[in-house]
């Protein structure tokens, strides 16, 4: 086919004028695809001029069973047709206890994890922030050490332990209580980064205070596809079990499948005393975050941490679906990693072709480092002009990446792909 017939090019931007009269100078991906949009199923939007996009993006991650998807729609219009519970709070409700009993047996048993969950509002950051309460509650100590380049979400606990300067500065105030240190091969493998915090752990006048938590992710998604090590996780994970430092994992976008197993972390084989999850756990885009953390760590007193909007039932019974379809057993996630193989192959082909671009990633969450940092924002535009939807991360906005819902088949995949190596030509030539 010819996909630069997909969609025309697009010099101005095709919304309606309220956006520009109304909406707040603070929207931004309307301004990379500046179309209304009008419907999606799978992984494709359409917007309201008939033009189809092919979705890389899956709503930043929280689309990982992509739009619409039947296996979940159909009981979530069961549930509100029979006139159930919407809002709760923490009230106990049939969708509540089915989908903790669903996640407690086909998530946590079988992982052997002996986490409690704590439904602490709708968010990403709102999972981070009871995540960085919680730890400094357990401890009794207000540092966290968090790494360059991570992105943990908006609010004033989540900005501190974030690296992006843009995103800080939007905080107004100093963001205190929290100290950067080196992510894994930040220094291009010239030295073993990760043993400098030990380092001043250990050094008196070092300046460091004993921290309350390390919180990581273990693949930076908005800090630009940077993948840390199994055996740096590993080396984590030890250093802070020895220290009586919890080790808190960031799981809210490269969790629920992206990187192929349920949990991001589980390749490295460790157990986290605390996890952050949100985006894709209630399957459909709705809004949903959790907090897993040791029984041990338990020691919430009852209202102290809530939030008006965490018992959110259509939520939890897109999420039981879909962890009914996708995780009975390992079928999803070894699909998940073929896929993110089929992904890398292309991209190293894309990368080999020229010497000023990289591949980088893991699982079905890839992409492409460009030397030139302002050429990923003009082949996003170009992939954009094709039809297809990708973004940018990075310290630079350098990285184009792609987020593809996982249930994306291959021949889309290839697609997508191949069009994104025509956008890279076309800012090229």
């Amino acid at each position: 086919m010819t996909t630069q017939a997909m969609v025309p090019s697009f010099n101005d931007s095709q919304l309606p004028d309220v956006y520009d009269a109304v909406e707040s100078e603070v929207r931004s991906y309307c301004r990379g695809w500046p179309v209304e949009m009008a419907g999606a199923s799978a992984s494709w939007l359409t917007d309201t001029s008939g033009r189809r996009y092919l979705d890389f993006f899956a709503g930043a991650g929280a689309l990982n069973y992509g739009h619409n998807n039947p296996l979940l729609k159909r009981p979530l219009l069961d549930y509100l047709s029979r006139d159930m519970i919407v809002h709760s709070l923490d009230l106990a409700t049939e969708a509540k206890t089915a989908f903790l009993e669903t996640f407690q047996r086909l998530i946590l048993a079988p992982r052997g994890m002996d986490y409690k969950v704590q439904f602490p509002g709708p968010t990403g950051t709102n999972a981070v922030e009871a995540a960085l309460k919680l730890a400094r509650k357990v401890t009794g100590r207000e540092s966290v050490i968090n790494f360059t380049n991570a992105f943990h979400g908006m609010t004033l606990g989540s900005l501190s332990v974030t690296g992006n300067s843009m995103k800080r500065a939007g905080a107004g105030i100093p963001l205190v209580h929290a100290t950067p240190m080196p992510y894994d091969n930040y220094f291009d493998g010239v030295t073993a980064d990760f043993h400098w915090f030990e380092r001043v752990l250990d050094d008196s006048g070092g300046g460091l205070n004993h921290p309350a938590a390390v919180i990581v992710e273990t693949v930076q998604g908005e800090g630009g596809l940077n993948v840390a090590r199994a055996e740096w996780l590993r080396a984590l994970a030890e250093l802070c079990n020895r220290r009586e430092i919890l080790l808190i994992v960031d799981d809210v976008q490269m969790g629920c499948g992206r990187t192929g197993r349920f949990f991001s972390f589980e390749e490295a084989g460790i157990k986290p005393d605390i996890v952050t999850l949100s985006k894709s756990i209630s399957g459909y885009g709705l809004p949903l975050a959790l907090t897993l953390f040791r029984r041990d760590l338990d020691v919430w007193a009852p209202g102290e941490h809530n939030g008006t909007f965490r018992g959110n039932n259509p939520a939890f019974v897109t999420a039981t679906a879909a962890l009914e379809a996708y995780w009975q057993d390992t079928t999803f996630a070894d699909q998940t990693l073929a896929k993110g193989g089929l992904m890398r192959d292309r991209l190293n082909a894309i990368a080999t072709s020229n010497p000023k671009i990289s591949a980088r990633g893991r699982g079905m969450a890839q992409g492409l480092k460009f030397d030139d940092a302002p050429t990923a924002a003009k082949v996003c535009r170009a992939a954009f002009e094709r039809g297809v939807l990708m973004e940018t991360s990075g310290p630079a906005d350098e990285v184009v990446k792609l987020l593809p819902p996982l249930t994306t088949p291959d021949a889309e995949i290839v697609l997508g792909i191949d069009i994104l190596a025509e956008a890279v030509a076309s800012t090229s030539s």
